[in-house]
């Protein structure tokens, strides 16, 4: 039997159903993927802010990971909020005693749009030398980049430097996210084996952009499912977050989801 590709996200629930597990699946769901999750966190938040956070055990985490991986089977594993080093050492394990041989994607959920750090020094330690190692591709946007290499990040040329410097602690490719760089370009860096390049497009006037990093973390981990080559994965998933961001149905107060009806990305 010819079976889908299959995702597991292990990441936080999104209460508002535009960032986290919620935008994970549905951006699986839209690529044609079957997707899976294990929770780490409860979340009650909204278009304008993040108000309460309940953690998962690790212990649970784990447990969801065992069973995804050992019954319906992964192919590729995408993290985002993985909450403190607990959970991040618990993951690792999960990982490395169930699916040690599954390509990781790995979006390092550090800092919220509103700049409030999510993940302690800790937590940061924990990430670096446990998941790092593992990772096929690490995805972080300027601020978490400046958080990883303890200087701010600012230029293209910063942006090579920090994925050239964030690649040799161990993931294979890097990309940094530029989207929150002052200008009207969006610009973000790829470095990988023998391989950079700048990926640009123009900036969407909106305000409706929650959960593109999640968004974007997913449609790579999709594509990479589909066996699509790391570099095309990320030109495809830019683009499907791109469509995102332009259908996005205008909800809530603050910064909404983005529209989940992209379909024909080429």
């Amino acid at each position: 039997m010819n079976y889908p590709p299959r995702v597991l996200t292990i990441a936080g629930s999104d209460s508002s159903g535009g960032a986290g597990i919620q935008a994970d699946l549905k951006t699986m769901t839209c690529l044609h993927v079957y997707g899976m999750s294990a929770v780490t966190a409860i979340t009650s938040q909204d278009t304008c802010g993040v108000y309460d956070v309940m953690p998962v055990s690790p212990a649970i985490i784990a447990s969801q990971i065992k069973v995804c991986i050992n019954d319906i089977g992964v192919d590729v594993i995408k993290t985002g909020m993985l909450v403190d080093q607990h959970s991040i050492r618990s993951v690792a394990k999960a990982i490395s005693d169930y699916g040690s041989n599954i390509p990781l994607v790995l979006d390092p959920v550090m800092v919220s749009t509103s700049g409030a750090r999510l993940l302690n020094d800790d937590g940061v330690d924990a990430l670096e030398r446990d998941l790092f190692v593992r990772s096929l591709i690490v995805t972080p946007n300027l601020d978490e980049a400046s958080v990883l290499l303890k200087k701010e990040i600012k230029t293209i040329s910063d942006m090579k430097e920090a994925a050239h410097t964030i690649c040799a602690t161990g993931p294979k490719w890097v990309l940094i996210k530029g989207g929150h760089a002052i200008g009207d370009k969006v610009n973000d860096v790829l470095v990988g084996p023998d391989f950079e390049e700048v990926y640009s497009s123009a900036k969407i006037d909106t305000k409706h952009t929650h959960g593109t990093g999640c968004t974007l973390a997913s449609a790579i981990a999709s594509y990479v499912a589909q066996k699509k080559a790391v570099p095309e994965a990320v030109r495809l998933a830019r683009l499907f977050v791109r469509r995102a961001i332009e259908s996005a149905p205008g909800l809530g107060k603050g910064s909404g989801p983005l529209g989940f009806n992209v379909t024909d990305i080429k």
